[in-house]
């Protein structure tokens, strides 16, 4: 067995679903699951399948869909559990239970009213079952973050006595520090006698924002199994994020660890779990967050434009992005507006541009965001004149129609450099439906990709906040809307990405 191969035990469709409001039917989990096989995780952890019908009936029906990851069911340390996920499991090509119990003294005390000594016991009764119907057991200690290390090893080497071949090692409450944890992966694999014959997995929660160092201290120390969650979704503030463990391995190559996941699939993934889950992704996420490949202040863009890894130590391309975003602000400098003036075909021998770039920044001082309209405002280009309210589109007319039982309707009136053009079309919903009928008028390939609401203050008479993104030719713009009505926000939002591109 290759020693530095780091093994990728995705849980977002267990763990990552016990967020509120963020549950999946079973025909999106097998779409997710599909997408975790194309990105390379080694085991899909499908479901707790004793817990409600729909999750067994999806561990059922991803077993048929996915063929090479492992996939993964989750049981308590009974049989009633055990039966039920094996039952599940009956049609995966590749299987494993997941059962384990509380291993801190918390929890012997206060969940179980339980002693070590009937813990240790239940702990093997379980993986000795469990080893009826698969070969392939994962033991979870819970808590152990928070265990007696010395009791915690005799619980590992006793369930790996009884057939375990993965040892779960969970810091199920966040607790730990990187140096606490890695500490205890190092106990483990100096005082478990037998710790040869099973992989020890790290499973972290992010109470303190550490889920990801204590992942990566963990698999320093011997773990070489990461337990983690696309976008790092999971119950309160999350577990490990699967994309920032896998950049940082792949950053890090001189550690000499390495998975078998394909960065080039995180980005589109991270996009359809945010979309899936109605969870937006914070906009300065690391690696998938909307700002993780923006720059904005002028010493930044100057030193990316000149050798972008001054201040990029991850290439966008490597998570599936087709580059990074150079965002004209008032902290821009003058390379960045060179760069976007060479970009629209300026003659920049026949440009002043110290004079150019003082009106640049006047204009700066009063617009949030430059566009490229308003690039070619400053540039005096007549074209830019046929600009109503500087957009080369501009909506004069929106009519929405909805409601149960309604299907949503949409008619859209654009004037586009001075000519008007209207469309109507349907959708799943009054957005769906307005930009469907934009598309009618547009007919080109923009596909949308991200697309969040946020209310500025609260209360229902708020003023919404939209923001997109929409991929055009394999680049991005980005687009953003306000207004006291959400559709008319997020059309406001989608016309300025289309002004963008443009």
């Amino acid at each position: 067995m290759d020693k530095n191969r780091v093994y990728v035990f995705d849980t977002t469709l267990r763990d990552g679903e016990q967020v509120p409001g963020c549950q999946l039917t079973t025909v999106e989990k097998i779409e997710v699951a599909k997408e975790l096989e194309a990105l390379g995780v080694d085991v899909i952890e499908a479901g707790f399948p004793i817990s409600s019908p729909g999750d067994f009936q999806s561990v059922v029906e991803i077993s048929k869909a996915v063929s090479e990851p492992v996939i993964c069911a989750l049981t308590r340390a009974n049989t009633m559990d055990i039966d039920a996920a094996a039952e599940a499991l009956r049609f995966a090509k590749r299987k494993r239970i997941h059962t384990g119990i509380g291993s801190s003294d918390m929890h012997i005390k206060y969940k179980f009213n339980s002693t070590r000594e009937d813990i240790l016991k239940r702990a093997v009764d379980a993986v000795k079952y469990a080893r009826k119907f698969v070969d392939d057991i994962e033991f979870y200690a819970e808590d152990a973050g928070r265990a007696d290390n010395e009791y915690l090893a005799r619980m590992i080497e006793a369930v790996i006595a009884a057939g375990a071949t993965v040892v779960n090692i969970p810091d199920t409450n966040g607790y730990c520090l990187p140096d606490q944890y890695g500490a205890k992966i190092k106990y483990l694999m100096d005082h478990v006698s037998n710790i040869d014959k099973a992989i020890i997995s790290v499973h972290c929660h992010n109470d303190l924002g550490l889920a990801t160092a204590n992942t990566i201290a963990g698999v320093m120390n011997g773990a070489r199994q990461v337990e983690c969650t696309i976008n790092g979704i999971g119950e309160r503030a999350g577990n490990t994020s699967l994309e920032e463990v896998a950049m940082i391995l792949k950053t890090h190559h001189a550690l000499g660890y390495h998975t078998g996941i394909n960065s080039k699939q995180i980005y589109g993934i991270s996009n359809l779990v945010s979309t899936m889950m109605r969870m937006p992704v914070q906009p300065n996420k690391a690696v998938v967050g909307r700002n993780a490949f923006a720059h904005s202040s002028g010493i930044h863009q100057d030193g990316v434009l000149k050798h972008r890894e001054n201040y990029e130590i991850l290439n966008p391309e490597d998570v599936g992005l087709a580059t990074n975003s150079i965002i004209l602000t008032a902290r821009s400098g003058r390379h960045a507006l060179k760069h976007h003036l060479q970009r629209l075909d300026y003659k920049l021998d026949k440009i002043n541009l110290d004079e150019v770039y003082q009106r640049f920044l006047i204009m700066a001082d009063q617009k949030k965001e430059i566009s490229d309209a308003d690039l070619q405002q400053l540039m005096g280009d007549g074209d830019a004149k046929n600009y109503d309210d500087d957009q080369a589109i501009k909506v004069t007319l929106l009519q929405v129609v909805c409601g149960d039982p309604l299907r949503p309707m949409a008619t859209v009136k654009l004037k586009i450099n001075g000519t008007e053009k209207e469309a109507s079309a349907a959708g799943n919903g009054p957005v769906n439906a307005t930009i469907n009928a934009i598309h009618e008028i547009i007919k080109d390939d923009i596909d949308l990709d991200e697309f969040s609401i946020q209310a500025m203050h609260g209360g229902s008479e708020d003023v919404s906040k939209v923001n997109m993104r929409v991929k055009h030719n394999g680049q991005s713009y980005y687009g953003f809307g306000y207004s006291t009505d959400i559709v008319s926000a997020s059309v406001n939002a989608y016309v300025d990405a289309l002004n963008k591109i443009y």
